[in-house]
């Protein structure tokens, strides 16, 4: 089969390129940009374009499949070719809907928490050398792509909100059709899609509705958003709510509880212990017996950029995170303070996507720092018009984000030598955003912050 990826070059994209080519298919691909690092893996793996931007002639009557990716146009030369030629053209969501519609399905949704979450049922199934295919939204350790498909029975899932392509307006996760669908929690993303709350909250109860027949529904509990769309459940599906396992915290480090029995983690946060639990629930549907999750789950460190530690020295610590929704960084806030009550906790978040650099969405983040000893965020205003946005100024990032007492900072410059300044001692340092603060590469910084 050929295959050829219009925007070979985003996240997704690239590693589901890296996957068909393992897989055996002749595949090439097309992008104005390429960024790292799919550019080094495109290139290892033979399938970075010869040349950048989009050629129509690339779209040819040999191949088989055209794969559009969101970094697309809908007037995309290479579309409009492939359209004009009845080529069969597809979102990823639905290629890889069709790759296991004969396996059994196992959907991670959810506004937050869903990669941890996915990662955690995908290492215990490593540790149990259960075989699956996988869909996940971060590079994890012991393997070599976010995207694999093989002959395995059971697929696992990352199902996004998302749109599946410029000419796909649907959510990706609706594309999935899950067995198991777990649902973490519900809050409000994507305003440039979703423009109010209740059409968000919509698609999670279109989500439910797509549970197949006999299948089971494991969602947080205490989200009273998602008990609103669970009357969207058909009746033979099996609902399993949950709470964050049990637990407690020695010495920095969270222990598990069963009954009697302890395991120590890797992994901290009263969230993570959220999303451990609906791991749990996954896997135990999946066959698979308490003892053997909790003992692989052990050796779990965490998804890349998931409360990742990238430097330490004797008594401080540089964690990096993707957490920039409200949600997301209100529960890594309070779960670093939890964790490490002893020292002071300088929070620094960027402010990067659509919905964060929106005026009329900033209002969300009201308190969302507050147990941040210092509390810093970061935006671009390049960054704002290069989205069509409206103009924020410092004082209404200030205002938006209290009663979180927060430094604003416009330049990346100024923030990472007032960070330079800092003497570093008995400090937790968080530095939160899906980009990087304008260039700075996170894990060198905070190595040299710590001075190791």
């Amino acid at each position: 089969m050929r295959i050829h990826l219009i925007a070979i070059g985003g996240s997704a994209m690239h590693n589901l390129a890296l996957a068909l080519g393992q897989k055996g298919y002749q595949v090439t691909g097309s992008d104005d940009e390429i960024f790292e690092p799919s550019k080094s893996r495109l290139e290892k793996a033979g399938l970075y374009p010869s040349k950048m931007g989009w050629d129509a002639d690339r779209i040819t009557e040999e191949i088989d499949v055209v794969i559009l990716g969101m970094h697309a146009k809908k007037d995309n030369p290479e579309l409009l070719k492939a359209q004009e030629m009845g080529l069969k053209v597809v979102s990823y969501p639905e290629f890889i809907y069709e790759q296991s519609k004969d396996k059994k399905r196992v959907v991670v949704g959810g506004s937050h928490g869903k990669t941890s979450i996915t990662a955690m049922i995908l290492h215990v199934l490593q540790q149990l050398n259960i075989e699956c295919d996988f869909l996940v939204g971060a590079q994890l350790e012991g393997f070599h792509t976010m995207v694999k498909l093989s002959d395995a029975p059971l697929m696992l899932i990352e199902g996004d909100e998302y749109l599946s392509s410029p000419i796909d307006r649907r959510p990706k996760f609706l594309w999935y059709k899950p067995d198991i669908a777990i649902i973490s929690g519900i809050a409000w993303d994507h305003i440039n899609v979703f423009p109010t709350f209740k059409e968000y909250c919509e698609q999670f109860g279109l989500f439910i509705q797509s549970i197949q027949e006999n299948g089971s529904l494991i969602y947080y509990e205490k989200d009273e958003e998602i008990k609103k769309q669970l009357s969207n459940a058909k009746e033979n599906v099996h609902l399993f709510p949950y709470i964050e396992h049990p637990y407690r915290i020695e010495d920095g480090k969270s222990i598990l509880l069963d009954g009697e029995q302890e395991y120590p983690l890797l992994i901290f946060g009263q969230h993570n212990l959220q999303n451990l639990n609906a791991a749990f629930h996954a896997c135990t549907q999946l066959g698979i017996e308490k003892e053997d999750f909790y003992r692989a789950i052990m050796s779990f460190k965490g998804a890349a950029r998931r409360m990742e530690l990238i430097a330490e020295n004797g008594k401080s610590k540089v964690f990096k995170d993707f957490a920039h929704a409200p949600s997301k960084l209100k529960a890594t806030c309070e779960a670093v303070k939890k964790q490490f009550p002893d020292k002071e906790i300088i929070a620094c978040v960027e402010l990067h996507t659509f919905s964060s650099l929106n005026k009329e969405f900033l209002s969300e983040y009201s308190g969302s720092m507050d147990q941040a000893d210092e509390a810093i965020v970061y935006y671009n205003p390049h960054t704002i018009a290069h989205k069509g946005l409206e103009e924020i100024s410092k004082e209404e990032v200030k205002d938006a984000f209290a009663p979180s007492k927060v430094t604003v900072y416009n330049d990346s410059k100024e923030l990472t030598n007032y960070l330079r300044s800092k003497s570093f001692d008995n400090h937790i340092l968080l530095l939160m955003t899906s980009g990087n603060f304008d260039g700075v590469s996170l894990d060198d910084f905070g190595k040299e912050l710590l001075g190791t």
